[in-house]
């Protein structure tokens, strides 16, 4: 069965700065999106959309795009404050970005088959993605709209660098019931607990296996049609403020608690790993070269 792949990549990194995308990381100079869509082949996908914006166009296509040519079907689209439903523009002043939906709402011409949509700056590990393709492949004969999610252990996810943000997970009958955000979690140095900081500077414990989204997502292409409807509605109370942003975790949020949509809720036991903050980037480079020795993953991926 057809599956895409849909890269968030448009972001700039707020703390890390920089294009980190387009980081080369692996010990053939891959990136970490080079690893995405390597496992995404692996598992059964044959079509990449890479969602960017057009002032890194030329960059992008150059130093990823050219990658891939050869071996998976590749399109982009392109995220841009302009792309509203009809009858919405966006403020004057505004340079800030939509967010995560919008920035998935800028591929619905691109994509007309299951798929997964996921962070570009992020190693999500082969088992990620064969959850998420076995489970598309299952769920998709059926039609209709649906979603799933894979969930990853909070202990997986950590910097040791600094705080991370998290969204932690509720399960109902295998299904997401609720993603609720934590901005602040940190592993205590002192006594070894994984703690989420409040605003209040308040401390909740977290058990190591708490599942997190780390932004991995499978939908059917319905989905499109539900984010106009959502980003409507969002544009409506909000879309005059120079900051308010329009994520994914909120519009499956709402669908869910709506019943319009289910999010089968996948979990993976494998390590996440990303450069969050500068510092993060020799752990990954040494992570990367690890799995390289131990034969997971070839020296040169493409």
């Amino acid at each position: 069965m057809d599956k895409t792949l849909v890269l968030l990549a448009a972001g700039m990194g707020s703390r890390y700065g920089g294009l980190k995308q387009l980081d080369q990381l692996g010990p053939g100079g891959e990136t970490l999106m080079d690893y995405s869509v390597f496992d995404a082949i692996r598992g059964g996908f044959n079509k990449v959309v890479f969602i960017i914006r057009r002032d890194i166009e030329d960059e992008f296509k150059r130093v990823i795009g050219s990658r891939y040519s050869n071996i998976i079907d590749v399109d982009y689209a392109f995220q841009d404050l302009k792309d509203l439903p009809n009858g919405f523009v966006p403020p004057a002043d505004r340079t800030k970005p939509w967010g995560t939906a919008h920035a998935l709402y800028a591929a619905r011409h691109a994509v007309k088959t299951p798929f997964a949509v996921l962070n570009a700056d992020d190693f999500y590990g082969r088992d990620s993605f064969a959850q998420l393709g076995k489970y598309l492949d299952k769920r998709a004969p059926q039609g209709g709209l649906y979603g799933s999610m894979c969930g990853f252990k909070v202990a997986n996810t950590l910097s040791e660098n600094g705080t991370v943000s998290r969204g932690i997970c509720q399960t109902l009958d295998g299904n997401l019931a609720s993603v609720v955000e934590h901005t602040k979690i940190v592993r205590n140095e002192a006594s070894q607990v994984i703690e989420s900081i409040q605003e209040d500077g308040s401390v909740i414990a977290l058990a190591d296996d708490t599942l997190v989204s780390m932004n991995i997502w499978g939908f059917s292409p319905e989905i499109f049609a539900e984010i106009e409807k959502l980003l409507i509605g969002f544009l409506a109370a909000r879309g005059t403020e120079l900051k308010s942003e329009f994520y994914i975790p909120s519009v499956a949020d709402t669908l869910i608690k709506s019943g319009a949509m289910q999010v089968k809720m996948l979990t993976t036991a494998s390590s996440w790993f990303g450069v969050t903050y500068r510092e993060d980037r020799e752990k990954t480079v040494e992570a990367l070269r690890k799995l390289a020795q131990s034969g997971e993953y070839p020296e040169k991926l493409f």
